[in-house]
């Protein structure tokens, strides 16, 4: 097989995923309601839910709702954050957790209808962006844990730090994140920060619909090999992925 009839076919084969799923205006997603924690691992999510300030671009808007209809996003145009300063439905934050090499880590993932990644002279950014942060804990059971670290998706690979600056905590639990642009990579990255921001209905990955978790999963977001940020970042082929390069220790 030739290298083009490769890429003819890897590129109907993202098409034939993403025409299975439903794409709707970014402004109709309806967010899921945060749910009554019941497991330790849903109870630690809520536990350490952060804030995120916005500094720059969108601000956080669901990605799926219950029946899996996904957000279209929005053309990369005007200013960073036209027609994206937050939905009427109200906003989300995903998380998934997993241990990892003796670490509980709980990776929080925001959706964006359009971020800033510099690709060529001409575009300098794209339709959907992820953004996320993971807290790095000793134990799942949020009566007996603490925070070890945290990472974070930067303008340029990952912040890592162990343990985070009181500065940047609130109680020893809420951790203070900011959207922001990178002056050295030219896109959007999460950053700590002293400035008090939202915070967002919390879903877990385990507490969506099998139809959202699905539509998530299949959504290719526009994605190719130029834009990592756009792919998302919780699902099974990507998750364990991402622990592993933005691991602080």
């Amino acid at each position: 097989m030739n290298l083009r009839a490769f890429l003819l076919g890897a590129i109907a084969s993202l098409a034939a995923v993403n025409a299975d799923v439903t794409m709707i205006n970014h402004d109709t997603v309806k967010p899921f309601a945060q749910p009554e924690p019941t497991t330790e691992s849903e109870k630690s999510a809520v536990k350490y839910k952060p804030q995120l300030h916005i500094s720059y671009g969108c601000h956080p808007y669901p990605a799926v709702q219950a029946d899996g209809s996904v957000s279209a996003g929005l053309k990369w145009a005007g200013w960073a954050d036209g027609k994206c300063k937050g939905s009427g439905m109200g906003s989300q934050v995903y998380s998934r957790s997993d241990w990892y090499k003796d670490k509980w880590a709980i990776m929080y993932a925001w959706y964006f209808p359009k971020g800033r990644q510099y690709i060529y002279k001409y575009k300098s950014g794209h339709r959907h962006y992820w953004s996320y942060a993971i807290i790095w804990t000793d134990n799942p059971n949020p009566d007996n844990s603490t925070i070890l670290g945290v990472s974070m998706s930067a303008g340029v690979g990952f912040r890592k730090t162990s343990p985070p600056k009181s500065k940047f905590v609130i109680d020893g639990t809420t951790v203070k994140f900011d959207s922001y642009r990178s002056f050295w990579g030219s896109k959007q990255g999460v950053r700590l920060t002293t400035k008090s921001g939202d915070t967002q209905d919390l879903i877990t990955w385990e507490q969506l619909t099998d139809e959202a978790r699905t539509a998530l999963s299949d959504a290719d977001f526009d994605v190719n090999w130029s834009l990592k940020k756009v792919v998302m970042p919780l699902k099974d082929d990507a998750f364990t992925e991402k622990l592993k390069k933005a691991y602080p220790w």
